[in-house]
C-alpha cells in the first residue's frame, strides 16, 4: 500500500476504522497472524527464520483532527481539536465532517469587524466554527451530530525536488513503511504494531506495549523540522532531505544508549542517509515501550516533516526511504552490535 493510499485516508484518534480497515486487508496474507486488540491496535506477527531475535516495530494510525461539541442557533458547528492543532492553520481551511463527509470551512470573525483586542490576539477555539451551510441547528446536527469527526479537506501530491506534502504524514509514513517491511521476512520474529490514539497520549501503545513479548522496541514516527529560513543551524532539530532522524531522546523517553549507537553504526555502515535528531521536544510511542511490564531496548527513527500537525505537511521521499533502509536493516542483523 503507498503512502498516498495511506495519507488520504481518514483517522483521527478513536476514529481510526478506516485506517486499520486498510491495514488489515495489506497485512493478512504477509504475516502468521493478524489482531485488533481491545484498544483498537493492529497486531500483527510473522514468524522469523530462525526466531533467534524478538523485535517490535511499531507506528501509530491516527492522525490528528477535529471533534464536533454543538452547533449554534444559525447552523454554525463549534468544534474542538483532536490532537495538538495551533489554531492558526485551522482558519479557513477546508474540512470534511460527519459519517456522510460533508464539506465545510472554518470560519473566525472577519479582520473587519474584530476589535483591537481580538486583532491582537491569534484566535482561540472559542473564536473559530465551522461552516457547513445549514441554515439552522436542527440542520446542522442532522448531518453532523455532536461527536462526529472532521478532517482537513487536503490530498497528497508530490512536488519539487522529491518533496510529498498532505495532511497525516507524521502518522502514516511509519505505516508505510512496516507494510513494505512484511513483504519480506527475517530471520528474527517480527511483531509489528499499528497503534491508535497516540495523538491524545500515547494510549493504544500502552495497551500494545503490556502484551508485547519481544526484546527491541523501534518506534517509527516523523520528527518536526526546524530547517525553515530564520531558524539558526545550531537549533534545527532535523532536516529534511538529511536521512532518517534518529532520536536519542524525546519528552517521554531516553533510547537505550546501546540501541542507539547499533542504529547509528549501522546507518554509517550501509551509507544510509542519517542525521542525529537534536531536540528533546515531542513525545513518541516508545515510553509506552520503554517503561511496561519489564520494559525493552528502545529507539525512535523519524522522518523529518515540516509544518507537522497542520493541513500540509511536508516531507522528502528520500527520507521516507532511509526509514525503511535503516528499519530493514536492523530486522536482518544477526546479533546486537552493542548491549
Amino acid at each position: 500500500m503507498d503512502l498516498k493510499t495511506l495519507c488520504e485516508l481518514n483517522g483521527a484518534s478513536g476514529d481510526e476504522g478506516a485506517v486499520r480497515r486498510a491495514i488489515l486487508d495489506a497485512a493478512r496474507p504477509l504475516c502468521d497472524s493478524v489482531r485488533i486488540d481491545r484498544m483498537g491496535n493492529v497486531i500483527a506477527f510473522q514468524k522469523g527464520r530462525k526466531g533467534d531475535r524478538r523485535l517490535l516495530f511499531s507506528a501509530h494510525m491516527d492522525e490528528i483532527g477535529f471533534i464536533i461539541l454543538d452547533a449554534t442557533e444559525d447552523g454554525l458547528l463549534q468544534f474542538r481539536p483532536v490532537g495538538d492543532i495551533d489554531s492558526r492553520q485551522a482558519v479557513s481551511k477546508y474540512v470534511l465532517v460527519g459519517e456522510k463527509r460533508i464539506p465545510g470551512v472554518i470560519g473566525a470573525l472577519a479582520i473587519h469587524l474584530q476589535s483591537d483586542e481580538q486583532y491582537g490576539h491569534v484566535l482561540d477555539y472559542d473564536g473559530l466554527y465551522i461552516d457547513i451551510g445549514a441554515k439552522n441547528r436542527d440542520d446542522a446536527l442532522a448531518d453532523c451530530p455532536k461527536g462526529s469527526y472532521a478532517y482537513f479537506d487536503s490530498g497528497y501530491e508530490e512536488f519539487g525536488d522529491g518533496f510529498a506534502v498532505s495532511k497525516a504524514l507524521d502518522s502514516r509514513t511509519g505505516c508505510c513503511t512496516m507494510l513494505r517491511m512484511m513483504e519480506k521476512q527475517y530471520d528474527a520474529d517480527v511483531t509489528y504494531a499499528f497503534t491508535a490514539q497516540k495523538q491524545v497520549g500515547m494510549r493504544g501503545s500502552s495497551g500494545a506495549a503490556f502484551d508485547a513479548q519481544a526484546d527491541d522496541a523501534i518506534v517509527l514516527d516523523c520528527a518536526p523540522a526546524a530547517d525553515i529560513r530564520g531558524v539558526d543551524k545550531a537549533l534545527k532539530a532535523c532536516e529534511a532531505g538529511m536521512g532518517i532522524a534518529v532520536s536519542f531522546m524525546d519528552r517521554a523517553s531516553i533510547a537505550n544508549a546501546g540501541l542507539y549507537k547499533e542504529l547509528m553504526d549501522l546507518a554509517q555502515a550501509l551509507g544510509i542517509p542519517h542525521q542525529a535528531r537534536r531536540d528533546t521536544a515531542g513525545l513518541s510511542d516508545a515510553a509506552s515501550y520503554q517503561r511496561t511490564k519489564g520494559g525493552m531496548r528502545t529507539c525512535v527513527l523519524s522522518v523529518p516533516c515540516r509544518y507537522m500537525h497542520g493541513p500540509s505537511s511536508v516531507i522528502k521521499l528520500s527520507d521516507v526511504q532511509a526509514q525503511y533502509a535503516l528499519a530493514d536493516a536492523f530486522a536482518d542483523a544477526r546479533k546486537p552490535l552493542h548491549k
